[in-house]
């Protein structure tokens, strides 16, 4: 059968562009880094590219406890939050693949790494720590920060969890740019990651 028999087919981009992101369905991918990095905005878009849902730990957690996040610290202290962060996100990676945005502290905790890297994609997203002050400066919501000075807080934070985010599988490096060019970034790399030597197309 001649190449001209195939007319439609060869002139699809969405049915290659369906094929070429195909593998990276399989399993859940799950975002990691510090708070403001844009895991939440970046990881609804990165699954609304790939058709897979998205969700987020931190809203997860705060519907399996019936408060949010803020109240939970400040009742109950981080090292309850931290342990049913655990408990929810070994329930969502049960699930079918999808988009995992995670709070900042859970892919620290050894046990949460480990399952998460076992059962997963981790995606390290990294980014200077003055851009992200600036960020979360936008926001009086985060415990870590409340009545603290940004970037003291992230400095510190990154000297701590950045030996743990190294630990993922994939890391990609945004900046002060749309959020399209950080999805663009994680799909070349999880691309490689997956598929190591096949041009990115």
């Amino acid at each position: 059968m001649t190449e001209s028999a195939h007319p439609p087919e060869d002139k699809a981009p969405s049915r290659h562009a369906f094929e070429d992101l195909a593998p990276l369905r399989q399993k859940t991918i799950v975002l990691v880094g510090l708070m403001g990095v844009g895991k939440s905005s970046v990881g609804r878009r990165l699954a609304t590219v790939l058709n897979l849902p998205f969700r987020d730990a931190d809203n997860e957690v705060e519907a399996a406890a019936g408060r949010s996040i803020s109240e939970i610290f400040a009742e109950l202290g981080e090292p309850a939050f931290r342990d049913g962060e655990r408990r929810v996100i070994a329930r969502l990676l049960d699930e079918p693949p999808h988009v995992l945005a995670t709070g900042g502290g859970a892919f620290v905790n050894a046990e949460t790494r480990a399952m998460i890297n076992d059962k997963a994609l981790s995606v390290w997203l990294k980014a200077d720590v003055e851009l992200l002050a600036r960020r979360v400066s936008r926001k009086d919501t985060r415990p870590l920060l409340k009545g603290k000075d940004p970037v003291a807080v992230l400095t510190e934070l990154a000297r701590v969890r950045n030996p743990a985010y190294a630990e993922a599988q994939v890391h990609v490096q945004t900046g002060d740019t749309p959020h399209g060019v950080a999805v663009d970034a994680i799909l070349a790399a999880l691309r490689e990651r997956l598929t190591p030597g096949v041009p990115t197309p």
